[in-house]
């Protein structure tokens, strides 16, 4: 720079930049890639060639064609985690050379271009390739399962292919054709190989057919017993697999980030990801396991069992991976049919039965079947439809929610708040409209009290049940997800145990009405009252009702014990709060409580109320801490009561 460029330079005020008005940005920043490793896809290094120096005809070993295997293996896992194929199994030269032009005959599909169909072929590279195309069409089913389903991508899974074929117009019955060949040949080597060589190759060769064998039996959605064979079989040759590992010799010239290179791509190549063949193996052993236990979703019992397995499934650490939740999303929704049986209709009065409305008019299938216009039933068949219309969606979002990793699930459950609102607003209405078509007495509730009689409304109701359960689950979810700074645990669990008292108490309520219905139901007689015989859709709502009760007042309990725990801690300065220099407390409960702001009923509380009831400044630490044990021990004797109860009883 000369004398008068730095003066030019002194001139310029800060934020000014001298631009030349034909240097457009796609040129600057073509600039800074250009011969930049870490930009430029193109850039080599001196004496470094862009294409593989590898040979795929080269002759095999069978230590390494296991190792290979077992290479391809952790590759494999890495991308079921979430990462590119790119990273992962692009990077092996056999699939490249194989993929490189898009094979339409199985013939085609070869790492060796021109190999003849009858000419005879080495064993080891038989194998090989019979392995290649299990695995490359293990693939495509997985991708297209994914993408069909609801899934984000970048965020839970990569499903871009790069331009290249993953041997879709290849019949996955001529891949297993190849497989069980290669068996064959390695069978018949027994007498120059070891038993254990042997059984390593075919068991790894067996582990595709098996794969390709679960992911065809699932598009069925019929017996879990006979779904689950194939991946029962795949947990018993995983075993094996992963005992014999120790028989392969490694071949990492065989894998290549150059390769990346020739990818449709407009990244810059990155490594390869390698998972550690421990880690590969736990991550293997959950899929298979989780791949069998995804298929008890089909012992379906009753709309409450399907979404407490949904939610006890889905909670587990760690989280299934993202092609699991793919295929529970396929047993619950494929063509909208619930588990390949049930309608919509079915599985939302099934659950309207068990909740608010056990063996009620309302849900009678033969109101369907009333033509007049001006009959009752007519009337209820109508709203009763205009109901399911309205909230069927929004129920079924909550199944596929939680089909979604954890944080979407809890921004999914922030926005579907809202809409549950309005579907409360709008049962409101129906079931005003039924009063009228039923002619339903009100009561008084609390019974006892003066308070004025009400209808039960048992539509509203059950949508405020589900209202409060999104409300206790976003919040629930926040703690799991470390949303929450640690001296705001107090505030929170204090709102949690507010939501779960507000859900326990109106359950009481829906449990007082259906008990009065099930009783005035009833035709008067002249005999000493007895106790009402049930039907059986009443035993099962008054057993879900009083459950879900002790649920919920058990979570109460377990909130306000640690909300008063974190308040004493607070107080004794055991817990100090982070400098928050641009923040303050109103600021922050209402960022917290943004999800709920909008929410008409529970009311939120103010910041004011909200502080006070979480500081509890009149009551000192010492019966706090003592508040904090009764509840404690209040809610361990809710969880034994809830361990204890059979499944005639479960939610």
């Amino acid at each position: 720079m000369d004398s008068h460029d730095d003066g030019t330079a002194r001139a310029l005020e800060p934020g000014e930049l001298v631009k030349d008005g034909y240097f457009t940005l796609f040129e600057s920043v073509g600039a800074l890639e250009v011969m930049d490793p870490k930009m430029d896809s193109g850039c080599l290094a001196p004496g470094e060639s862009l294409d593989e120096d590898y040979d795929v005809t080269r002759p095999l070993l069978p230590s390494e064609v296991v190792g290979i295997i077992d290479q391809l293996l952790s590759l494999e896992m890495a991308w079921h985690l979430g990462y590119p194929l790119s990273q992962t199994l692009f990077t092996s030269v056999y699939i490249e050379k194989m993929l490189q032009s898009p094979p339409e005959t199985i013939q085609d599909a070869d790492f060796i271009k021109g190999h003849a169909a009858n000419a005879p072929r080495d064993v080891m590279h038989g194998a090989l390739r019979a392995y290649c195309l299990g695995v490359v069409k293990a693939c495509c089913y997985v991708n297209e399962r994914i993408k069909y389903e609801h899934s984000y991508e970048e965020e839970d899974f990569v499903t871009n292919t790069y331009n290249r074929t993953l041997l879709e117009n290849i019949d996955r019955y001529e891949i297993r054709d190849e497989i069980m060949e290669a068996r064959k040949a390695i069978h018949d080597l027994r007498h120059t190989l070891s038993d254990e060589m042997a059984d390593a190759l075919g068991f790894r060769l067996e582990l595709r057919t098996a794969f390709l064998r679960a992911i065809e039996l699932t598009e069925l959605r019929s017996d879990p017993e006979s779904l689950s064979l194939p991946w029962s079989q795949m947990q018993g040759v995983w075993e094996v697999i992963n005992k014999t590992r120790h028989l392969g010799k490694p071949v990492p010239e065989a894998f290549s980030t150059k390769i990346q290179r020739r990818l449709a791509s407009t990244m810059p190549p990155r490594p390869i990801v390698q998972l550690s063949p421990e880690e590969t193996h736990e991550h293997f052993k959950k899929l298979i396991a989780d791949g069998i236990n995804v298929l008890n979703v089909l012992n379906y019992s009753d709309s409450q069992s399907l979404l407490n397995f949904v939610l006890t499934f889905q909670a587990q650490k760690p989280q299934p991976l993202v092609f699991i939740r793919a295929l529970l999303q396929n047993f619950l929704f494929n063509d909208m049919v619930i588990l390949g049986r049930l309608s919509i209709r079915q599985v939302l009065d099934d659950d309207l039965s068990i909740v608010v409305l056990p063996s009620s008019l309302l849900l009678d299938p033969a109101n369907d079947d009333v033509e007049a216009p001006h009959h009752p039933r007519y009337g209820i068949a109508h709203q009763m439809e205009l109901f399911r219309q309205r909230a069927a969606q929004s129920y079924l979002d909550i199944f596929r929610a939680f089909c979604q990793n954890r944080c979407r699930v809890r921004r999914t459950l922030f926005h579907s708040l809202q809409d549950w609102e309005t579907v409360q607003i709008d049962a409101e209405e129906i079931d005003q409209l039924l009063q009228l078509q039923t002619e339903e007495q009100p009561l008084v509730y609390p019974p006892n009290s003066a308070a004025a009689p009400s209808h039960s409304l048992p539509l509203s109701s059950w949508a405020y049940h589900y209202k409060l359960r999104l409300m206790e689950w976003t919040v629930q979810l926040g703690f799991e997800l470390d949303i929450y700074q640690p001296d705001e645990l107090a505030g929170m669990y204090w709102y949690l145990s507010h939501l779960a008292h507000t859900r326990a108490q109106h359950l009481a309520r829906i449990q007082f009405f259906s008990s009065s219905s099930s009783s005035s139901s009833k035709p008067p007689s002249t005999t000493p009252p007895t106790p009402p015989s049930l039907t059986p859709q009443q035993t099962r709502s008054q057993s879900y009702l009083h459950l879900a009760h002790l649920e919920a007042t058990t979570t109460s309990h377990l909130a306000a014990a640690l909300s008063a725990l974190y308040t004493a801690l607070l107080r004794l300065k055991l817990i100090a709060p982070p400098p928050r220099p641009y923040s303050t407390d109103p600021l922050r409960y209402q960022v917290r409580m943004k999800p709920f702001a909008a929410i008409g009923l529970p009311v939120l509380p103010s910041f004011d109320h909200f502080t006070t009831a979480v500081a509890r400044p009149d009551v000192p630490t010492t019966a706090l801490l003592d508040g904090a044990a009764r509840s404690a021990a209040l809610a361990r004797q809710g969880l034994e009561a809830l361990g204890k109860m059979g499944e005639a009883e479960g939610m």
